[in-house]
């Protein structure tokens, strides 16, 4: 099986990217970004990382898993064109790397209008960060996570995040610390971008565990929309609404009925995390009395 065209960098371009780093809350405002987004007719490719059941859980089209034929085609179109030993012009791409590949592949392919990625971890030298002009960046609260790798301090872990931010890029934070927020400014000016922070809107409609995540969903759609479709900005209130409405997100803040049992699933992949998880279940149990 060969692939029928050649991608290279400049056409990534055509998928008008948004990239989310961030410590916390990176999925969730990836899928209100996306659910949106699609609210207001795109045909969204999202991007994200790790997966439940299925590893096309990390490739999605409007909010769904691409479908097992899809995934298989499109793996072996990339495979076939890898080569199987590594050469001096060019490695084998390791497991991370070849699911970005193949994003770029699948999204390309389906002509989405827009397409949401959220790197594997960090920023700077994540594979998802070989985009070079995204449309908008964004940036979620920022904690201490694979301290090994990023840190050792959460100024080292706000820099390697701050890696996605391009020239001439808008990027849009959620509220960060002192000391986090002024490494993303720094960063922000040696790159020459312009980086607002947002508040958590209390005008939305979701649970308070969400509002922050949701919130800067809000405004990184809007500022997408504003570059890309701008004669749809009057209607981004709509667009938001039914965007939370039809919002799904698996695993995070999830609530499953079965018969008489109610199950609730959620995690934390940090310690600053697990409070926030604990809280949820906590409120949400006792509601349930």
């Amino acid at each position: 099986m060969q692939l029928l065209t050649t991608h290279q960098q400049i056409h990534l371009g055509t998928l008008n990217i948004i990239h989310v780093a961030g410590t916390s809350g990176k999925g969730s405002t990836c899928a209100y970004i996306s659910s949106i987004l699609h609210s207001s007719g795109c045909k969204v490719g999202l991007y994200t990382s790790p997966h439940l059941l299925s590893i096309r859980e990390r490739i999605r089209i409007n909010g769904k898993p691409i479908k097992e034929d899809a995934f298989a085609c499109a793996f072996f179109e990339i495979w076939d064109k890898l080569p199987r030993e590594a050469s001096a012009d060019m490695d084998i791409p390791r497991y991370l790397q070849l699911l970005t590949l193949l994003s770029f592949h699948v999204f390309l392919k389906e002509k989405v209008d827009v397409a949401v990625y959220e790197p594997h971890m960090g920023g700077e030298y994540d594979a998802t960060n070989v985009v070079s002009s995204p449309v908008v960046t964004a940036v979620t609260r920022i904690a201490e996570d694979h301290v090994k790798l990023l840190g050792p301090t959460i100024e080292n872990i706000a820099w390697q995040k701050a890696g996605i931010f391009k020239p001439r890029c808008p990027a849009i934070s959620s509220p960060q610390n002192q000391n986090v927020a002024k490494v993303l400014e720094q960063r922000a000016n040696e790159k020459n971008v312009t980086l607002s922070f947002v508040e958590p809107d209390s005008s939305l409609q979701v649970s308070r565990f969400q509002r922050e995540n949701c919130s800067l969903a809000k405004a990184v759609a809007q500022a997408w929309i504003s570059l890309r479709q701008p004669g749809r900005l009057t209607d981004l209130t709509k667009f938001t609404e039914l965007g939370v409405e039809n919002y799904v997100w698996p695993g995070r803040y999830q609530q499953i009925e079965e018969g008489y049992h109610k199950w609730f699933l959620d995690g934390a992949h940090n310690k600053s995390e697990l409070p926030t998880a604990v809280s949820w279940f906590a409120e949400m149990s006792k509601s349930q009395r």
